[in-house]
């Protein structure tokens, strides 16, 4: 008996919410709410299209033609994106993980990540999906080196959020006071930059039209929980979605490259412990040292 590429599929509920999660790079598939798409979704039987709802660990977004140093030792990364030249969203995101817990509203998958050539460090990792019915989708990861020696570690993850109509006629609040220009490579070419008086100022809530976004926020505002809110409000139902302090980066995508029957119908919202190219630069890289864990949570919800 086949079964989807994507391997088990794990469907939680609550209330009016329900997500599924595939075996295949604990990748967060579908979310709805009273059966509405919160997030972009695509078959069981085909890969994730454009790192639709994937883990990106140990690194989010890109390193710079896969190279980096650390610790007195050069790293060669195989390089992933071979058109931009670059390694790009991590080791795990196509891997298996394994189911370790699961009840109703809550799914919880692990994957041990054991050392290689370009990144010769061990990582025990965990992937909690939990479910609210008031409160929506908490996502929740988890990293422990379970190795003899420090290692360099980021993560992030890449959901697009939908209202179900096309993101040029919605307005789109992100509240981050400076973004992070990047060369024609998608490599950062230069230190953040305010937003202020540019298309990026998108504070205080603006139709999104033709605009055009695939860059990192950072100077974030955040609610007294220390969550920061962005917004995609359409002419009948808005998708929110928070990250948490341990995520000072995030990256906004307007899908414009992703495959055609999907572009621009939702927005890559990405939470990201580091900028771009942080391997190579060490901005924000987190030291993992043995037996030490970082977590870090995001969250889904209907407005």
């Amino acid at each position: 008996m086949s079964e989807p590429i994507t391997g088990a599929q794990y469907e939680i509920t609550a209330g009016p919410y329900h997500a599924v999660v595939t075996e295949a790079g604990a990748s967060l598939r579908a979310l709805t709410h009273h059966g509405h798409a919160l997030v972009l979704t695509h078959g069981a039987d085909e890969p994730a299209p454009g790192a639709f709802g994937q883990l990106l660990i140990p690194w989010p977004n890109r390193v710079d033609r896969g190279r980096y140093s650390y610790d007195g030792e050069d790293h060669q990364l195989d390089v992933s994106e071979p058109g931009l030249d670059c390694a790009i969203h991590g080791l795990v995101r196509w891997s298996p993980w394994r189911l370790a817990e699961r009840s109703p509203d809550r799914v919880r998958l692990t994957h041990r990540l054991l050392g290689a050539p370009g990144y010769p460090f061990r990582l025990d990792l965990e992937a909690d999906y939990s479910l609210d019915p008031e409160h929506g989708l908490t996502v929740r990861i988890t990293a422990t080196n379970t190795g003899s020696r420090t290692a360099p570690y980021g993560h992030g993850a890449h959901p697009y959020i939908t209202v179900g109509e096309p993101i040029g006629a919605c307005t789109v609040t992100i509240p981050a006071d400076h973004y992070l220009p990047v060369n024609d490579r998608m490599i950062p070419d230069g230190p953040p930059q305010p937003v202020s008086g540019t298309p990026h100022d998108l504070r205080d809530g603006r139709v999104l039209g033709d605009h055009k976004i695939d860059n990192a926020f950072t100077g974030l505002a955040r609610d007294p929980g220390g969550l920061a809110w962005v917004h995609l409000a359409g002419s009948k139902r808005t998708t929110s979605f928070w990250l948490d302090a341990t995520h000072p980066w995030l990256e906004i995508f307007t899908a414009d490259t992703i495959p055609a029957e999907y572009r621009r119908q939702g927005m890559g919202v990405e939470p990201m412990t580091c900028p771009p190219n942080a391997f190579a630069t060490g901005t924000d890289l987190i030291d993992l040292k043995p037996a030490a864990t970082h977590t870090g949570t995001f969250g889904i919800r209907a407005s």
